[in-house]
């Protein structure tokens, strides 16, 4: 099945680059381009693609905008989105995670990473640039308030779903997790089924906000030989 995909970025250079890396597979259709925030909602809107490759800064309405009005309660199909910036980490690629963003690439990113960024991001999954993630992270908790103790949310969980959260929080893939726990894989993709359920989120990506948000992983507490996981896709 073909991936329709709209890109929208100002710089024409980098939307014909996006426009060959793209339009050279298969599966993938590039289906429109946007050149600011009000046409990449007008385009995203009349020609309902698979995936909106959005860049975060775009003239008259930002990225993080445009994801809110494209995501907001009541959308109809909603499209996936996924952000793509000149900039390793900002504060608002935390805002466009929030707002809906299935996961955010830097514009260094090969072709080939592009494209399974597309593809990954169309399953459904979320997905983080390897290269920012940690750094994105602990940059972003740092600015939350002391968590509440004894969290009800968390009480919620079991202690299976518990450790399965950590470890998603500190980017281990689901087979990583499998290996670290001594279950499979097929164990482990249940466990974050029931945590997307229990926590009401809709990915990856947000099951690692909310493990930071809640208190449950601190800043920097990523232990030594670990990082391996964090440069894993999703």
């Amino acid at each position: 099945m073909t991936i329709r995909v709209v890109i929208a970025d100002d710089q024409e250079l980098m939307r014909s680059a996006l426009r060959m890396c793209l339009s050279a597979e298969a599966d993938i259709e590039v289906v429109g381009e946007a050149v600011d925030g009000r046409h990449a909602i007008e385009q995203t809107r009349a020609l309902r693609p698979d995936v909106l490759l959005l860049d975060i800064r775009m003239p008259y309405i930002s990225g993080v905008d445009v994801i809110r009005r494209l995501l907001a309660p009541g959308e109809a199909d909603p499209v996936r989105i996924l952000v793509i910036t000149g900039f390793d980490v900002e504060d608002y690629l935390v805002d466009a995670l929030r707002a809906g963003a299935s996961g955010f690439l830097v514009k260094d990113a090969s072709a080939q990473e592009v494209v399974r960024a597309v593809r990954v991001v169309d399953r459904g999954e979320a997905l983080l640039a390897p290269s920012v993630t940690r750094t994105l992270l602990d940059r972003y908790a740092r600015f939350l308030p002391p968590p509440e103790p004894g969290s009800d949310v968390l009480a919620a969980l079991t202690q299976r779903e518990l450790t399965v959260l950590r470890l998603v929080a500190r980017g281990l893939s689901n087979a990583a997790i499998a290996t670290s726990l001594h279950i499979g894989a097929s164990s482990v993709k249940t466990h974050v089924g029931h945590l997307l359920t229990k926590l009401g989120l809709t990915d990856r990506v947000h099951l690692v906000i909310f493990a930071y948000e809640s208190g449950l992983i601190q800043p920097g507490s990523v232990e030594e030989g670990e990082d391996q996981g964090l440069q894993r896709w999703p």
